[in-house]
């Protein structure tokens, strides 16, 4: 499990945004996660959960 107490906020928002990106690609391509699995999902829910603990802004992923 990733820790992210010691990333930067600007870390945390570039993983996510690169995430988003990952979600956005598969969904252009028709498939469905295949960048973006079940694993990705959770690291982004991790992501998060710490960006939410900090209070930082950002547009949460349309996984559908």
């Amino acid at each position: 499990m990733s820790n992210f107490s010691a990333s930067k906020d600007e870390s945390l928002l570039s993983f996510y945004e690169n995430v988003r990106e990952q979600v956005e690609s598969d969904k252009r391509s028709g498939g469905r996660y295949r960048l973006a699995g079940e694993t990705v999902k959770q690291y982004a829910d991790r992501l998060r959960d710490e960006m939410d603990r900090r209070r930082l802004r950002f547009s949460p992923i349309q996984w559908d």
